[in-house]
């Protein structure tokens, strides 16, 4: 059994396959799923798709690189979000300063960042951390700003030696397709160390799709391949990292099923 911890089945490319999506991953053993929104919009759209399926749940926040176009009312309106039943987590939020070199902007991704920390804090709710190419900021801004329920680097590209940085503040490792990437170096190592008890899995669909589909539409379906990937690393059995990362994000997420 596994748990898709991010998935964006709320994209344009993916959102009017769902139950395609959801039957065929089921059948690969993926029975959990928390789709993430990035705005208001793809918030919302997240929560009906949740609504609408067992097994399913959702995120909601702003990502960094949509901070640009929001606003003070967006917050409101994401506070509001937080009262579904099948919201487990603020987010994605967090700092990209790939995309981002203008330092304003960079500065008001930390704003919302830290605003939306509050707010998850406020509702007793872990938070889905953005990274990129803003390791040591992201760190600075969690250490001064405690997710209180914790929360999980999505996605993590962070080196290996920041990794028990970050699970110290009490958040998660998830890993997706890049860990599967041959000429993936740092992704091999990170996995090779992560405790056993903070280790989260993820497809990031329909992005970063895994080897040997690199470049292609990625779905929740390609999860297994991930796991196969970091139980080869880590000189354990698929079964035994689809059970360790299936506990570890019902755990965070508070999902008892």
């Amino acid at each position: 059994m596994f748990f898709d911890t991010h998935c964006h089945l709320n994209d344009k490319k993916l959102i009017n396959n769902i139950d395609d999506i959801l039957t065929r991953s089921r059948q690969k053993g993926v029975a959990f799923f928390v789709i993430v929104g990035w705005d208001i919009k793809s918030s919302k759209d997240a929560i009906k798709i949740a609504q609408k399926h067992e097994g399913v749940y959702a995120a909601v926040g702003i990502h960094p690189s949509d901070v640009k176009k929001a606003n003070k009312g967006d917050l409101e309106k994401l506070k509001m979000l937080l009262s579904e039943p099948k919201v487990v987590a603020v987010g994605e939020i967090g700092l990209d300063f790939y995309w981002d070199k203008d330092i304003g902007v960079q500065k008001k991704q930390e704003e919302w960042f830290i605003k939306q920390i509050q707010i998850a804090n406020e509702a007793k709710l872990p938070i889905i951390v953005h990274m990129r190419e803003a390791t040591q900021k992201t760190y600075e801004v969690l250490k001064t700003n405690i997710p209180k329920l914790g929360g999980v680097m999505h996605c993590y590209s962070g080196s290996a030696e920041m990794v028990m940085s970050f699970v110290e503040l009490g958040l998660y490792i998830s890993l997706g397709g890049p860990v599967t990437f041959l000429n993936a170096k740092e992704p091999k190592k990170v996995a090779l160390i992560v405790p056993k008890d903070k280790l989260l899995i993820e497809t990031d669909s329909p992005y970063l799709a895994p080897h040997p589909h690199r470049g292609k539409l990625n779905t929740s379906e390609f999860l297994p391949l991930i796991a196969k990937e970091i139980a080869t690393l880590r000189n354990e059995t698929i079964n035994s990292i689809g059970k360790t990362t299936t506990e570890n994000a019902k755990k965070l997420f508070h999902v008892k099923q």
